[in-house]
């Protein structure tokens, strides 16, 4: 049996493993120039740095951009708080702006505050990828800036702007650091991943959302 289980996965389920990176791959298509602010030191533009023609990593912390320097993300990088981005990239000088997995470390109105720099700098979209709503997390092996500060939601998104798609399954599926709740594990992530079925096109009760605006040709 074992030696058709992964057969049975790919049928079952390959639709969506890797579904983020699918769907972001998807959202940066066309897009030749990447502004990744809060990079850290792994981010998931790692799978396309043989496709986007120009990028740069924007972090606070040193070694997180040393890193990502060595894994060779980025063409450039800026040792820099994410909410000090308006004063060193110009309106308009990105094709796409990106934040992932960096709202909701942010207090609500920082978060804003940096949704406008992102729209601002940014040429034709805007990539959010967030918990769906606030979801506890305290500082990871003693780092206090893992701290989740805010929640964002469905509808607060498409308000602004945003269409949301719904990644990593049924919510009540997975807890800090998105990892699956129950026992087995593997049985577990399996129902994860079938959920997604309905999560993708409800986001409302996915786990996380993958938010993405398109500038029009009048924005500035």
């Amino acid at each position: 049996m074992k030696k058709y289980l992964p057969k049975l996965d790919n049928f079952f389920f390959g639709r969506f493993k890797d579904h983020y990176v699918k769907a972001l791959g998807k959202e940066l298509d066309g897009c030749t120039s990447v502004l990744d602010v809060g990079c850290g030191s792994a981010s998931p533009l790692r799978h396309f740095k043989g496709t986007i023609e120009y990028s740069v990593g924007v972090d606070s912390f040193r070694s997180s951009i040393d890193q990502s320097r060595a894994a060779g993300i980025h063409h450039e990088y800026a040792l820099m708080n994410a909410l000090d981005i308006s004063g060193r990239f110009p309106n308009g000088s990105f094709d796409c702006v990106v934040a992932l997995d960096v709202l909701e470390h942010l207090t609500k109105d920082d978060g804003h505050k940096l949704l406008r720099m992102m729209e601002r700098i940014a040429r034709k979209k805007i990539i959010i990828f967030a918990p769906n709503g606030f979801v506890e997390q305290g500082g990871i092996n003693g780092n206090l800036d893992q701290v989740h500060l805010s929640g964002w939601g469905v509808g607060e998104m498409r308000r602004m702007g945003y269409r949301v798609t719904g990644i990593n399954g049924w919510k009540l599926l997975r807890g800090e650091l998105a990892r699956v709740r129950g026992w087995p594990g593997d049985f577990w992530w399996r129902i994860s991943l079938l959920s997604e079925y309905i999560t993708t096109h409800c986001p409302e009760h996915a786990f996380a959302l993958l938010c993405v605006k398109e500038k029009r040709a009048e924005e500035p």
